[in-house]
């Protein structure tokens, strides 16, 4: 399983909180490339609700990632 920027911005209109199969029916109605569902189907599904795409993709990058604060310098 692999997710790039381009790929998990397809998820930024998902119905959040949501599970699995909300997800691969959201990606699928959206018209979301197939990398996207691929993705999506090797989650492990335990019944769990995914609150956000940091819960589908661990190192999604924030916001706070790409503007420089210059309090911390």
């Amino acid at each position: 399983m692999y997710w790039t920027l381009e790929l998990a911005s397809k998820l930024e209109d998902a119905p959040w909180p949501c599970t699995k199969m909300e997800l691969l029916d959201f990606a699928t109605r959206s018209g979301a490339p197939m990398e996207v569902v691929e993705n999506l189907e090797k989650l492990e599904d335990e019944g769990e609700y995914y609150e956000t795409i940091e819960d589908v993709w661990p190192d999604y990058p924030r916001k706070d990632d790409f503007f420089w604060n210059e309090d911390e310098y």
